[in-house]
């Protein structure tokens, strides 16, 4: 995680000086809209990290290979696709809970049908999208 973290601070570095030289009050602007959207998503990160925890310690490894791990076979992915598909949230949610039941004993194969159907069929976004549209 350092790593990406440098990055990011190096890139908000290099447009803040670019926001900067170009003058007006852009700068402060960028500054605002990122503080508002850090407020709006802070409380999200909380709740999913904790999942990711404690999906880790309560889940017995036994019982979460048995149901989606390598062994599974398609059982597994059909699980792994039925419950990406009704989890809410972006990216920095359904993230943290794939990594967490990866070490807790996840199959890979699994983990591939959770997110791929996270992102194809998300029912938490449907109402939003039909909205939009």
């Amino acid at each position: 995680m350092f790593m990406p973290t440098v990055v990011m601070a190096l890139l908000s570095a290099i447009l803040f000086g670019i926001a900067l030289y170009r003058g007006g009050d852009q700068h402060l602007t960028g500054l605002r809209i990122g503080m508002k959207t850090m407020v709006e998503i802070i409380p999200l990160l909380f709740f999913a990290f904790v999942l990711a925890g404690l999906v880790q310690v309560l889940l017995p490894h036994d019982l979460l290979s048995r149901w989606v791990g390598a062994e599974s076979g398609f059982r597994g992915i059909i699980i792994g696709t039925l419950a990406g598909g009704v989890t809410p949230g972006g990216p920095y949610v359904s993230l943290p809970i794939v990594a967490s039941l990866i070490k807790a004993g996840a199959g890979y194969g699994t983990m591939v049908a959770f997110l791929t159907s996270w992102s194809l069929w998300a029912a938490a976004r449907i109402p939003m999208e039909v909205g939009i549209l």
